[in-house]
């Protein structure tokens, strides 16, 4: 499969995962929308060097994707591309920020400390925004969205720019096939025919979008999601969904958890 047939797959799979039958795709979407944001604005809010506060942070993530069923490894694959750059942000504060400090009564530098914390961040930022998307479809999305009284122009170029996506990936799978059917012993595309492939690409993907923006409208599309009220009501479970997870969040912004667990297995063990 090729790059581009790779990438259409990786897109058509998660609107699968996004549908499925799972307790946590049932939730609502506007509690999840804002789980994950004050779940990122609290991971965010974590000072440079609290490495050990932060990382109990890592629960909200571990246990959306017992709940969900999703496979943690897998997820990793499919962001190996996004990791490892936010890995990279703080790679370089070891060599500015070089003084001592003392955590957890081990004595560490403080570059090293910031530089986890950067990553850690970033990881389980990223983290979470892909459960949200695993779990939740985009039609759910923008129906959060409007619920937050985002303006419809907004939540309509979202939404449009996503399914647009592989419309434009599909025109330039096609293009790309059929130039290699025509030139087999050529490797890529030359540069020559770059404008004239880019000319047809535009017209063709726009013809498609055209069809695709009709045909939504036919099926009575208005840039509304009004018709989803009926079938995503908000429930008691929702709440204690929302309930317990913001509890957690400023538990563990709070409290070391982790090291108060720590010492309370010390002592229980001594």
């Amino acid at each position: 499969m090729s790059k581009i047939g790779n990438a259409i797959h990786e897109i058509h799979y998660i609107d699968t995962l996004a549908t499925r039958d799972q307790w946590v795709n049932s939730i609502h979407p506007l509690v999840k929308f804002v789980l994950t944001v004050g779940y990122i604005m609290t991971v965010v809010s974590f000072p440079k060097y609290d490495v050990p506060g932060l990382a109990g942070m890592i629960v909200y993530p571990l246990a959306v994707f017992l709940l969900s069923e999703l496979s943690f490894w897998d997820s990793l694959k499919r962001l190996r591309l996004v990791l490892p750059l936010v890995c990279l942000v703080g790679i370089l504060n070891p060599f500015f920020d070089r003084q001592a400090v003392t955590v957890a009564g081990i004595r560490m530098s403080a570059g090293v400390l910031s530089m986890l914390t950067l990553i850690m961040k970033g990881v389980f930022s990223v983290l979470a925004s892909y459960l949200l998307i695993a779990t939740t479809s985009v039609e759910k999305l923008c129906y959060a969205f409007r619920l937050l009284h985002i303006p419809r122009a907004m939540v309509t170029q979202f939404m449009l720019t996503y399914r647009y996506i592989t419309v434009l990936l599909a025109e330039v799978n096609r293009i790309t096939q059929a130039y290699a059917l025509r030139a087999p012993d050529q490797k890529g595309i030359h540069f020559r025919v770059w404008g004239s492939l880019a000319g047809q690409l535009l017209l063709r993907s726009m013809d498609r979008a055209e069809d695709v923006y009709e045909s939504m409208l036919l099926r009575g599309y208005r840039g509304d999601y009004g018709y989803m009220r009926e079938r995503i009501a908000f429930r008691r479970q929702d709440a204690a969904y929302l309930a317990f997870w913001a509890g957690i969040f400023v538990l563990f912004r709070c409290f070391p958890v982790i090291l108060l667990i720590g010492d309370l297995a010390g002592k229980i063990a001594a």
